[in-house]
C-alpha cells in the first residue's frame, strides 16, 4: 500500500499532492527503496508548473488587444504618415511627411477629427508625448521645435533650435517642477535639454554621453530614467533635471560590462526603437539588424531574443507556406525597398498594458508576442498588403464618461450604461501610405 501511496501521489498533478501526512511518509520511504533515485522534482512535473504559472489569464489580456486579420477604418493625411502616438488622455497624433500635425480623440467606438496644424515647413523627425499625456512636441528639420498642450489641442510653445534636430522626448516626471524635453542634434551626439514652456536656451547639454547621432531617447516614467542609444550601438542610462542629470542610483548595475547592453555593439547594430513595459521592468529594442531584443531594465541583461530577419521569413515560407509565393515575393521587394530608403528607424515596438505582450510590425503583419512564454499569439492584417510601420495601442475604454458615472448609475440596470465596452485599437502608418489604419 506504501508504494501504492508514491505511485498514486505521482500521478496527481502538482497542485493536487499533498493530501494528507502518510502519503508524504509514504512516498518519500518508496524513493529510498529506488536504487536509481531521481533527485529533485520529476522533468515533467516542473515544466507543466512552470508553464501554467505564467499563462494565467492570458485569454483575458488577449481579449483586450486586438484579433481582426484585416483592418476597420482609415483616415488620411496629404502626404506619407510617418509618426503616430496614442495619448494617456486618449488623444491620437500623427505626424506626416510635410510637417503636418493632427489630433484625434478616442471616442467609444473609433475616433473623431479633432484638429490640423502646420507645424512645421520640412520633414517632422521625431515626435514625443509626455508620459502622463499632458505635452506634444515636434521636432522637424526647419530647425524648429513645436510645444502643443495636448487636452486644449493648441500649440503654446516654438523654439528656434539652430541645428538639425534628430530624436525628441519629454523627459519630465509628473510632478516636476520644470517640463524638460530632450532634443538630439541629428548628425552628432549631442543631446539639449530645454524647458518646454521656455526659450531656447538649454537647461544642460550632454556633450561627451553619445559619440555618434542618436537613435532613440526614452523615459523610464517609472524609474525616472532616461535611456539613449545612438548608431554605435551604444545605450545610455541618465536622469532629468531633478537629479541633476547623472547616472541613476535607483538600477541594479553601476558599470555596463556587468549589463548585457553592448550586445548592440557587439552585434554591428543600434536600437530603432526602445519602449518599455508599464511596471518600468522591462524594455523592448528593435534592433537594425532586425532582432527583437528584451531586456530587464534594472539588471541591464538580455530577457528574449527574436529574430526577424529576412532569411528567417524566407525559411518559415519554405518551411510552411506563409503567403502565396507571388504575395511573398511582393512583400520581400518591399522590405528591401524599406532597407533602401532606411525605412527601419520608423519601426517601432510598444508593450500592451499588461506588460506581458509586446506589438511590432513585421512583412506578415503585427506580430503580438507574450513575452512570458516567448510565443507568438496573434498576427494582426495578416491579409492587409500594407507594411505596417509604426503603431500605437489604445486599450480600455474612452474616458467620455468619467466623471458622469455615479453609484446609482451602476446599480441601475439601464442598458445603455452597460454597454460602454473596451474599444482596443491598434492604430498603425504603413510604408509610404498617406493614410494610417485601424
Amino acid at each position: 500500500s506504501m508504494a501504492l501511496a508514491g505511485a498514486e501521489r505521482k500521478r496527481k498533478p502538482p497542485e493536487a499532492a499533498g493530501g494528507g501526512e502518510e502519503e508524504e511518509v509514504a512516498a518519500v520511504a518508496e524513493e529510498d527503496d529506488e536504487e536509481e533515485r531521481w533527485v529533485g522534482p520529476l522533468p515533467g512535473e516542473a515544466a507543466q508548473a512552470k508553464r501554467r504559472r505564467v499563462l494565467e489569464f492570458e485569454h483575458v489580456y488577449l481579449e483586450n488587444l486586438p484579433c481582426a486579420s484585416m483592418y476597420e477604418r482609415s483616415y488620411m493625411h496629404r502626404d506619407v504618415i510617418t509618426h503616430v502616438a496614442c495619448t494617456k488622455t486618449d488623444f491620437i497624433i500623427t505626424a506626416s511627411h510635410d510637417g503636418h500635425v493632427k489630433f484625434w480623440k478616442k471616442i467609444e467606438e473609433g475616433i473623431e477629427f479633432v484638429k490640423h496644424f502646420r507645424s512645421h515647413l520640412g520633414v517632422i523627425e521625431s515626435i514625443a508625448v509626455s508620459s502622463e499625456g499632458a505635452l506634444f512636441c515636434s521636432v522637424g528639420d526647419d530647425r524648429a521645435m513645436k510645444v502643443f498642450d495636448v487636452i486644449n489641442f493648441d500649440m503654446i510653445n516654438m523654439l528656434k533650435l539652430g541645428y538639425y534636430p534628430g530624436q525628441c522626448e519629454w523627459v519630465y516626471c509628473p510632478g516636476d517642477a520644470i517640463s524638460s524635453v530632450a532634443t538630439s542634434e541629428k548628425s552628432t551626439g549631442k543631446i539639449f535639454i530645454y524647458d518646454g514652456r521656455g526659450n531656447n536656451q538649454p537647461l544642460h547639454v550632454f556633450d561627451k554621453l553619445h559619440t555618434s547621432s542618436l537613435t532613440q531617447i526614452r523615459l523610464n516614467p517609472v524609474y525616472k530614467v532616461v535611456v539613449s542609444s545612438d548608431k554605435s550601438g551604444m545605450i545610455e542610462y541618465w536622469t532629468g533635471t531633478p537629479h541633476e542629470y547623472k547616472f541613476p542610483k535607483n538600477v541594479n548595475w553601476e558599470f555596463k560590462t556587468d549589463t548585457d547592453l553592448y550586445e548592440f555593439a557587439k552585434c554591428k547594430a543600434y536600437p530603432s526603437s526602445i519602449s518599455f513595459s508599464p511596471d518600468g521592468k522591462k524594455m523592448a529594442t528593435l534592433g537594425s539588424d532586425r532582432k527583437v531584443r528584451i531586456f530587464r531594465f534594472l539588471t541591464g541583461k538580455l530577457m528574449r531574443v527574436f529574430d526577424e530577419s529576412l532569411s528567417m521569413f524566407t525559411e518559415l515560407q519554405q518551411m510552411r507556406q506563409q503567403l502565396p509565393d507571388m504575395e511573398f515575393g511582393r512583400r520581400m521587394a518591399v522590405e528591401r525597398e524599406l532597407e533602401k530608403v532606411d525605412g527601419v528607424r520608423l519601426i517601432n515596438i510598444i508593450f500592451d498594458e499588461t506588460g506581458h505582450f509586446v506589438l511590432y510590425g513585421t512583412m506578415l503583419g503585427i506580430k503580438v508576442i507574450n513575452v512570458e512564454t516567448n510565443r507568438c499569439i496573434r498576427i494582426l492584417g495578416k491579409q492587409e498588403n500594407i507594411r505596417v510601420m509604426q503603431l500605437a495601442l489604445f486599450q480600455g475604454v474612452a474616458k467620455k464618461h468619467r466623471a458622469a458615472i455615479t453609484i446609482e448609475m451602476k446599480a441601475s440596470e439601464n442598458p445603455v450604461l452597460q454597454n460602454i465596452q473596451a474599444d482596443p485599437t491598434v492604430i498603425c502608418t504603413a510604408f509610404k501610405k498617406n493614410r494610417f489604419y485601424m
